[in-house]
């Protein structure tokens, strides 16, 4: 068990927040590198396993790596997580393989499976429930840094050092990580034997890797949804999670204790948090294809849009640090959560025209409502289970989170990739032969009439602005979602309770 007094709280922070940073950096430098790491490599039908196989990974490991930190202690497994992503960082720096590479890629979304829950576990153990409200307020909106110096920094390694140190500079990171928290973070071992539940870990695994495989194919491969294969992979996910509770049920000590589930904080939030993911990333993962074919910016500039995005989270973030233990958090999610559905509305009305200020305008209001997201959802978790479940439920949402927004990338990428072709498809009477292909594609041939550009675009124009109403939609059902939580403002725990069991939470309605 952590023992906050005795921990050095300024190096704990220190620590945790050079690993969230850099493993957040590590998804954007790759990114930007990965153009020459795949000429290198000769990997082209590899490219988007790159990024396939290190979100599976992560996701799969979430819950696992969440459990063992409940079971053998956090410092042990937020440890061997940094471990596991410098060995990762190792094997793709040196790759001289796709396969390898993806290896890699592979270990270090175990890694990265560890390190944001159990930084957020970690903190919950170190602060009192006030100071941590305001911690974890800001840490959301320091996770946005990444995606602004991730392109900077790539484009700068590629070109003045060589793409392996888009890995390997991780080590150093990594290690200094790993030292600082060894050092500020203080730590009891139970002596009680614990046993590991390796046969509900091995189904739970198997019953992710089936769900995330499905989309990644489609992404991939170029299923149909309506594949026999991508069927297939979703019917045996839902079974292998029917076995999975059955297993659970008896376990002496289950990954997934079910009890979580009749929490309805837990249960809420998990819903409210992939329904979020599912509408928005959809639409904003595609969104500089529309920057950059529509409204004409170059691919720096389209990436830095999302600085709109940050202007209006971090305020919103710090605020809500403030406030969450002062006010019912279902009043707080209720009001800022009326935000996102005004910027997804003002998202669905964008076409040729569409100028960046007025981009700016939407990205800020959305940003507004997502900080309460950043602020609130972590820190609500923790307060809502005993401190011995604490990881793993802490996990199971932000599980909910990754699976939403891997499915919605995904769903609408497909459904945008659809709706454009079959836009450009329409036109093909005036395109020269096989320009619509490529077209489709994004890639516009040099030579075409203003008018024929004109339709093009209005061609992409209609295609996202139906995927950002299919997000609208979903904006309204995370909505709904949020008045289901409990109308209760936070308070600290009872730490002298049995099992440090949280203490009172000063309910004004159930």
């Amino acid at each position: 068990m952590v023992q906050a007094k005795s921990n050095n709280k300024a190096l704990v922070l220190t620590g945790l927040l050079i690993g969230l940073i850099f493993a957040e950096l590590d998804e954007t430098v790759v990114s930007t590198a990965m153009p020459t790491v795949i000429r290198d490599l000769h990997g082209l039908s590899l490219y988007g396993w790159v990024a396939g196989i290190y979100m599976l990974a992560m996701t799969m490991f979430m819950p696992i790596l969440g459990k063992l930190a409940d079971l053998f202690g956090r410092k042990r497994v937020y440890l061997m997580s940094i471990a596991l992503f410098i060995g990762g960082s190792i094997v793709g720096g040196l790759a001289v393989s796709m396969p390898m590479l993806l290896v890699g890629r592979g270990i270090q979304g175990i890694g990265a499976g560890g390190l944001m829950p159990l930084a957020m576990v970690i903190l919950g153990d170190t602060y009192p429930v006030e100071q941590r409200a305001k911690i974890q307020a800001m840490i959301g909106p320091v996770m946005f840094l990444p995606q602004l110096l991730g392109p900077t920094v790539g484009g700068y390694i590629v070109d003045h050092i060589n793409w392996h140190w888009v890995f390997l500079i991780n080590i150093p990171v990594g290690l200094l990580a790993a030292l600082i928290m060894s050092l500020g973070l203080k730590e009891t071992r139970g002596e009680e034997r614990r046993t590991i539940d390796w046969a509900g870990a091995f189904t739970m695994m198997l019953g992710l890797l089936s769900l995330l495989l499905a989309p990644v194919l489609v992404d991939n491969r170029g299923l149909a949804w309506s594949s026999p294969w991508v069927i297939g992979l979703f019917v045996l996910s839902a079974l292998l999670f029917a076995l999975l509770v059955r297993i659970e049920k008896k376990a002496k000590e289950p990954l997934v204790p079910l009890h979580l589930f009749k929490n309805r904080t837990v249960v809420v939030l998990s819903l409210f948090v992939f329904v979020l993911m599912l509408g928005l990333m959809g639409g904003f993962a595609s969104f500089p294809f529309f920057a950059q074919h529509v409204m004409g910016l170059t691919p720096t500039a389209s990436g830095y849009l999302n600085m709109a995005l940050m202007a209006g989270a971090i305020p919103v973030s710090i605020l809500i640090g403030f406030l969450i233990t002062r006010v019912p958090y279902r009043n707080i999610f209720i009001v800022a959560f009326i935000l996102p559905i005004i910027g997804m509305y003002l998202m669905t009305q964008i076409g040729v025209g569409t100028t960046v200020l007025y981009i700016i305008v939407a990205f800020f209001i959305l940003g507004l409502g997502i900080g309460a997201l950043f602020g609130g959802d972590n820190l609500i978790v923790q307060e809502s289970v005993d401190k011995k479940d604490s990881g793993i439920a802490l996990s199971t949402v932000q599980l909910f989170q990754s699976i939403g927004t891997t499915i919605g990338m995904s769903v609408f990428g497909s459904l945008l990739a659809k709706n454009i072709k079959s836009g450009v498809m329409e036109l093909s009477d005036q395109l020269p032969n096989g320009a619509a292909d490529s077209i489709a594609k994004g890639d516009i041939p040099a030579g075409l009439s203003a008018d024929v550009i004109g339709k093009v675009n209005a061609a992409f124009s209609d295609a996202f602005q139906n995927i950002f109403a299919i997000g609208f939609g979903f904006a309204i059902a995370a909505f709904v979602i949020v008045w289901f939580l409990k109308k209760e403002v936070l308070s600290k725990r009872d730490e002298e309770g049995p099992g440090g069991a949280i203490g009172e939470a000063k309910a004004l309605e159930a």
